[in-house]
Formats: C-alpha cells, sequence, structure tokens
C-alpha cells in the first residue's frame, strides 16, 4: 500500500499546476484505498509475490484509484456535492471546470497505467469496467425523481456505479498473478458481492448516519431525488398521506427544510434501513462464500475482515 499511495502522488504530478494542487488536496483528504487495496490482495491471494521484479499489481492497484477518483470527481460536480470524505469537496474548492478536468486527467493516466502494464487481458477488465461506471451513474441519472423505479433497476444501477470495478480490481489482482481459471471467477464474484454490499450501505448511511459519520451532507440522496432502495422501501410500506410526502419531495422535487426529518422519521418507521441492511448483509455472506476456494491464510482474513467492515459501517 505503501508502494501504491508513492505511485498515486507520482502519477498526479503535472506541469501545469492546477493539476498537482488539486490532487494533493485529494490525497490529503484520504479515503479509504479499499479499491486498491482489493488489487493488491487479490494478486497476492493467488500467489503473486513482492519481489522488485514483481510490481505489476502496484502500478494496477493505482490505476483502479486513479478510476474511482476520477468518476468521484465528476459525481460530485453532477450532484452539487458540497462535502467529500468530510472535507470540502475538490468542486467546492476549485470549481466544476477544474473538478471535470481534473478528472478527465486522472482516467486518462489510469490508461496510461494499463498500457504501460502492457496486458491486453488487464485492459479489457479496467476500461470494460470504466465504461460500465459511466453506464451506471447515466442509468441512476435515468431514473432519478422516479419513484416507479423497480428495485431490480436499482440494483443494476449500483452495480455499475460501485461493484463493477470492486469485480474489476480483485480479477485484475489473478490476472497478473497468472490464475485466469476459478481463482478469477471466484475473485470476481468476491469483488461484485462486495461492491453490492458497500453501496447498499452507503445508501442506508445516507438516511441513518450523522454528517461527521457520513463525510458527506446527510440527506443528499434526498435532495438530489436518487432513487435508493431505504426510499423504494419506505415508498413501498407507505400510507396515501405518506406516499403524497415522498411524491412531493422525491418526484417534484418541492422540498422545505423540515422534510429532511420527515424522511428520516418515515424511514425509521417502515424498517427501510433495516431492509437495506439485511440485503445488504445477504450480499456479503456471498462474497465470504466465493473465498472458500482458497486455503486458509493472512489475506482470506484481511478480505473477509473487509467485508465485514462494509457491512458494519452503519451499526
Amino acid at each position: 500500500m505503501q508502494a501504491c499511495n508513492q505511485a498515486i502522488i507520482d502519477r498526479m504530478q503535472s506541469s501545469v499546476p492546477l493539476i498537482p494542487q488539486l490532487g494533493a488536496h485529494l490525497v490529503a483528504a484520504g479515503g479509504k484505498r479499499l479499491r486498491p487495496l482489493l488489487t493488491l490482495a487479490s494478486a497476492r491471494l493467488c500467489g503473486y509475490g513482492h519481489t522488485p521484479e514483481q510490481q505489476r499489481h502496484v502500478g494496477l492497484a493505482a490505476c483502479v484509484e486513479f478510476i474511482h477518483t476520477a468518476t468521484l470527481l465528476h459525481d460530485d460536480v453532477v450532484d452539487e456535492s458540497a462535502l467529500r470524505r468530510g472535507a470540502a469537496s475538490a468542486n467546492a474548492l476549485f470549481g466544476n471546470k477544474a473538478s471535470v478536468l481534473v478528472g478527465d486527467f486522472l482516467f486518462a493516466r489510469s490508461f496510461q497505467l494499463m498500457t504501460a502494464d502492457g496486458s491486453l487481458e488487464v485492459m479489457s477488465i479496467l476500461s470494460e469496467a470504466s465504461a460500465t461506471i459511466a453506464e451506471g451513474e447515466v442509468l441512476q441519472m435515468s431514473t432519478q425523481n422516479d419513484l416507479s423505479t423497480p428495485v431490480e433497476r436499482y440494483l443494476t444501477v449500483i452495480h455499475g456505479k460501485t461493484a463493477a470495478l470492486f469485480a474489476a480490481a480483485c480479477r485484475v489482482g489473478a490476472v497478473v498473478a497468472g490464475k485466469e481459471g476459478a481463482e478469477e471467477k471466484a475473485l470476481e464474484s468476491f469483488g461484485t458481492n462486495l461492491g453490492m454490499a458497500f453501496q447498499l450501505v452507503d445508501d442506508a448511511l445516507d438516511y441513518a448516519a450523522d454528517q461527521q459519520t457520513l463525510g458527506k451532507t446527510v440527506g443528499d440522496d434526498l435532495r438530489e431525488g436518487k432513487i435508493t432502495l431505504p426510499v423504494l422501501a419506505a415508498y413501498g410500506a407507505a400510507s396515501p398521506q405518506e406516499r403524497a410526502f415522498w411524491e412531493r419531495v422525491i418526484e417534484k422535487n418541492e422540498q422545505t427544510p423540515d422534510d429532511l426529518p420527515t424522511a428520516l422519521s418515515l424511514i425509521e418507521k417502515t424498517g427501510a434501513i433495516e431492509i437495506t441492511l439485511a440485503r445488504a448483509a445477504a450480499y456479503a455472506d456471498r462474497a465470504v462464500a466465493a473465498l472458500e476456494i482458497f486455503p486458509e491464510s493472512e489475506l482470506k482474513t484481511l478480505l473477509i475482515r473487509t467485508v465485514t467492515y462494509a457491512v458494519n459501517r452503519a451499526r
């Protein structure tokens, strides 16, 4: 991880001053580095070494983080977010134009890292994941303010915007280790299910956490009219009067300062958070089960603990 963090810092350098300046803000803001961790751990789990000659996984872990960070920069512009990881978002500090363009720069850097790796299989996995992320974001935009969205479409959205990159991060670890059979499939399943659980918990936290815990403004999803499982579950269990409330604040986007407390109360009343976390726990169980083909080791335990962390953030 130290080598990966250094690669991230090195690759954020540019002769254009605003790029490393904004990059330094992103690095200082921290972040869990969960996706690159998955690449590194997956490679090692599949027997890839850590000699000076065996460093492919480090460059690809940095590549995965650049893809993720680029999407965050763009998302914050689209969502008009003021906070990211508990600090002012890049777009709030540097403006939307700079955030979009630096996001483009990071995407370009990620493809440079893929090219430097030299594997067409790796490039195929990560470029496909990049396209899937964009599709997921566009699909989310098309479901915005639409309470008739089926749960299955919501799950398609979170697979695209989150789980696809988790899966790709794990798969490339197996590929660099030369395990492109059962191990790659197992790690892809692990990453997919972990990503689904992770995003479900994120969506629950938007209605169940305080701002300091969440790292962004509580109620952003409500303000933006995002269709998430807590809202769909609360709407499905609502009385006619309560449904009228959801239709006004989500579909008509007519909101007052008192609407967030009302929404939180209705979500609590209908058990929508518990429904969301139960579904997240089911995906988490599948993620752990996917690792059964690997022998017991510290790395396997680390990955299982990662799943536990992902689902317990809301408890």
